[in-house]
């Protein structure tokens, strides 16, 4: 996360001086739960598991506590090195997927059918959602679950979910971050060295237009190589943190900005927030089919 943090402007010095680091916030993660990782400190207020094993605060998966990390983990197992972008931010978790990372529509709906419920109660602000349906999905499926998600944003909620992994193509975006109302997350496009003479393509985002000629991502976060919390901290052996890679992990860097954004200035709504967002982007190589890519420091500049 450290180099998340320098590439993005995360230090500045609002957050240095821990005056916008998403205190005073909540935001909800739809995903495969949360483990009692340390980093979360008494920060996780509430949990609700939808895959159908009822227990109380647990992560089978994995993906879903690298993401809470990558938010708001606090990084005190690694002396803040490793810690997420708004680590004050408190999280409502809503498990919508199994081990695998898979699920169905019908599990994210009730997922977002008691964030809505809850919303009041823990005063709710930020929905990140690291979920993307597949391509081969029934068309009235992805118009339901696009549905439920835009209702969280009429709703008055910041919602940024993830452009998923089937890019680079045209057309490749995935549901629900095809809605013109949220806030899509993507990776830019960039290469890697192997070796001298060889430079191998990391090029996976999806991407737009949408069928309604809508632009998307909006905005690019880095997501490639991040390490946050793993899951399984406390087992034999397991280290306190992992490395994952994909839009996923993206979409958090962004909802963590946003939160240290509505904890300086918490009177903005979810429209100005997506404006303050849009207009603070940087256009760099890799990020032509968006705004850009994020900028906390001029994210958080009046």
């Amino acid at each position: 996360m450290k180099w998340v943090k320098q590439s993005v402007g995360y230090w500045c010095e609002e957050i240095k001086e821990n005056k916008a680091a998403g205190e005073g916030i909540c935001a909800a993660v739809l995903d495969t739960g949360i483990s009692r990782h340390p980093d979360f400190g008494d920060r996780i207020t509430a949990f609700r598991d939808f895959t159908g094993k009822g227990a109380s605060c647990y992560d089978d998966s994995g993906h879903g506590t690298h993401v809470g990390g990558i938010l708001a983990g606090d990084g005190r197992l690694s002396g803040g090195a490793y810690a997420g972008m708004a680590p004050k931010t408190s999280l409502l978790i809503a498990k919508v997927l199994d081990h695998e990372g898979n699920g169905n529509v019908e599990n994210v709906i009730k997922g977002i059918d008691w964030i809505l419920k809850e919303r009041k109660a823990y005063q709710l602000r930020i929905v990140n959602i690291s979920v993307g349906t597949q391509p081969e999905l029934e068309k009235c499926q992805k118009r339901q679950l696009l549905e439920a998600v835009e209702e969280l944003w009429d709703q008055g909620l910041v919602v940024v979910v993830s452009a998923g992994n089937y890019g680079p193509a045209e057309g490749t975006v995935a549901v629900p971050g095809n809605s013109p109302k949220v806030i899509t997350v993507g990776v830019p496009d960039s290469t890697s060295a192997a070796g001298r003479a060889k430079r191998s393509s990391i090029n996976y985002s999806g991407r737009g237009p949408t069928v309604r000629c809508v632009i998307k991502p909006d905005v690019f976060a880095p997501g490639t190589g991040i390490i946050s919390c793993n899951a399984r901290y406390g087992m034999a052996g397991e280290p306190a943190y992992v490395m994952k890679t994909g839009t996923s992990m993206a979409t958090p860097v962004v909802s963590g900005a946003i939160a240290c954004l509505l904890s300086k200035y918490p009177d903005m709504t979810n429209v100005e927030v997506k404006l303050k967002l849009r207009e603070s982007c940087i256009k760099s190589p890799g990020t032509e089919a968006g705004w850009g890519m994020l900028n906390v420091a001029g994210l958080l500049r009046a």
